[in-house]
Formats: structure tokens, C-alpha cells, sequence
């Protein structure tokens, strides 16, 4: 089987209203697909990078799987310490490079597979079918187990959403019944309701703590003429000492002293530039009117590359009123 990219929903400021659409929670992982040709198990994420041997509690698919063959959708996620899925844990798994330490780490950040649509299924392309029969051939194929849970769906979006808020997480998808699964496509027939904002942008340059450790990364994204735009720095987040460590290590071997960024970041007398290799997933409150982000907190170093990390219609949208 050949890996396909998944489907995407749109961004969406409401939550759409009426009995055509349904809600689900929007979980904070790794976007994968599994692919089963009824011998062979492969997995790919959404970049279509391998990650099958990332994740080996979930090649046994005839534990949770009744089909002779399937293409099943999900989300990989590993829980924080609070109960809430921690895109920081799950990267532990997902950013692995060297494969002999996946037993190792699997021991400590355990996973999750929540599964929420079926694209192929015994031999048969199913895409094209409604969401709703999609729906129904899952539940008759999968058996959820420890590590495989199949993602419910509610009838009430606005619901749904205010428990999400009340319970910190990232947000909801809304998907019409009958819309078809649009291959590599991004449509408005799926919705997605942040709770909170997030995105990914390039590292231009970083300040040092007294003791020679970075302490604060400066942040940047691509305009349109491919020029990469301060928009802030951070020094917040979910690394902990020995991540800062890390990358104090990663980045040092690439200071320049050319200025990566277009434009003069506000922070900029005891900043040290860097090449722009590095990303990171960063969670902000909202875009200020100066085109930076307010709040920015660094939730992970992620393996994306630094041209994906762009301005993106609409993203500008988010300001202060």
C-alpha cells in the first residue's frame, strides 16, 4: 500500500450548529495513518514519514482489528502527568532517531491510537462513503485495548467544546455526516475549534543564561516572498533543564553572524543568530497589532522542515480587539 496524505480540516472561530454536523475532540498528538494489507503492517504520519517501527504496540493489528485488509486515521498521543494529552511526551516517541532505544522509552511515555475514520477497508476504497457509514464500518472492525481507542462522536458541538475548555485541552473537530473523505484535501466540511492557538515556527537565534545554557529562543516564520519574520522569542514552556541542555548543544555549532530575520526582533543586543534549522511547536494567547505572537510558551522541538513553517491564510486574523 502506498501512504496517501490525510485529509485536513479548516480553521473556524464558531462552532456550526444543526443536526448534519457532528463533534469530536480534537486530540493533541501525532497525526497517523495504519495501513494493513492483511500480512504487513506499515504506519506514516501526516508527512508521509515512515514511523512503524516508532510504535510497535500497535503492529499486532489482529489484537484490535477485524478486517482482512484496512486504512484507518487517527491520532497518537501520550499523557502528561496531569491526565492530558502532552505533545511534549508524545515527540519522546515520535522524534526518536535511533530505533535499538524504542523499548526503552516506550516504558516511560506509554501510547495511545485514537482512531476516527476508515479509508480502505477489505480490499475496497471507502473514502467516497459518508462520514457517518465510515463511522459505523469502524466500530464494526475495531476493538479498542489498551492501546487502541476508537474517538466518539457527539451530537452536541457546543457542548462538547465547553467541557474541552473546562478541562484545558486543545479543542474540537466538527464534521458533516455526510461529507466524503477528501484525500490530501483540506475542507470546510471538517471544522476545527481551538481552544487555544498553536503553530510552528523556525529558531533565528537564542539567549544565554550565566551559566552559558540557552534560556530564550527568538522565533520566526516565512512571508510569502521567503523571508523569515520575527514574530517573538520565549523562554516558557514544557522543555525541561535537560532539553535546554540539549539544544544549547544543538544550536551553538550553528551561530552566524548574519541575522536570519528580516526585520530587528526586539530582542536583539545579547541574542546570538543561528542558521534557521531548528522548529518548534509554539502555543500563543493571540497575534498582536506589531505582527508577534503574545504568550508564546515552546511546547516541543518537532521534526518539521523549516520552508513548511509559513504564514498561513487567515493566521493574522487572531489579534486583539
Amino acid at each position: 500500500m502506498q501512504p496517501i496524505e490525510p485529509m485536513e480540516p479548516v480553521s473556524s472561530d464558531t462552532v456550526p450548529e444543526g443536526g448534519q454536523w457532528v463533534a469530536q475532540v480534537k486530540w493533541d498528538g501525532v497525526r497517523m495513518l495504519t495501513y494493513f494489507d492483511g500480512t504487513h503492517v506499515e504506519l506514516y504520519n501526516r508527512k508521509l514519514r515512515p514511523r512503524t517501527l516508532h510504535y510497535p504496540e500497535l503492529n499486532p493489528v489482529r489484537t484490535y482489528c477485524a478486517a482482512d485488509s484496512v486504512i484507518v486515521d487517527g491520532e497518537v498521543i501520550a499523557l502528561g502527568v496531569d491526565g492530558k494529552p502532552d505533545f511534549h511526551q508524545v515527540m519522546k516517541r515520535d522524534g526518536l532517531r535511533r530505533m535499538e532505544r524504542v523499548k526503552q522509552v516506550a516504558k516511560g511515555v506509554p501510547i495511545h491510537y485514537m482512531i476516527f475514520d476508515i479509508l480502505y477497508l477489505n480490499g475496497e476504497w471507502i473514502h467516497h462513503q459518508p462520514f457517518r457509514e465510515r463511522s459505523a464500518r469502524l466500530s464494526e472492525v475495531i476493538t479498542p485495548n489498551e492501546h487502541v481507542q476508537l474517538v466518539s462522536s457527539h451530537d452536541d458541538a457546543a457542548a462538547l467544546f465547553q467541557v474541552v475548555k473546562s478541562h484545558g485541552m486543545e479543542g474540537i473537530v466538527v464534521k458533516q455526516l455526510e461529507s466524503q473523505y477528501y484525500l490530501g484535501e483540506k475542507r470546510d466540511v471538517w471544522r476545527k475549534i481551538k481552544n487555544y492557538r498553536d503553530l510552528v515556527a523556525v529558531v533565528g537565534g537564542f539567549t544565554l543564561n550565566d551559566a552559558g545554557v540557552v534560556n530564550a529562543l527568538l522565533l520566526g516564520l516565512y512571508d510569502n516572498h521567503g523571508r523569515l519574520v520575527y514574530i517573538g522569542h520565549s523562554g516558557t514552556g514544557k522543555l525541561s533543564h535537560s532539553d535546554w541542555r540539549h539544544l544549547t548543544d544543538v544550536l551553538k555549532p550553528h551561530v552566524t553572524d548574519v541575522r536570519p530575520f528580516v526585520n530587528m526582533p526586539e530582542r536583539h543586543r545579547d541574542a546570538f543568530w543561528v542558521a534557521p534549522l531548528l522548529t518548534v511547536k509554539i502555543q500563543y494567547a493571540e497575534w498582536t497589532e506589531g505582527r508577534s505572537l503574545r504568550q508564546p510558551s515552546i511546547q516541543s522541538i518537532v521534526q518539521v522542515p523549516p520552508e513548511d513553517c509559513v504564514f498561513e491564510p487567515g493566521m493574522m486574523r487572531h489579534r486583539p480587539h
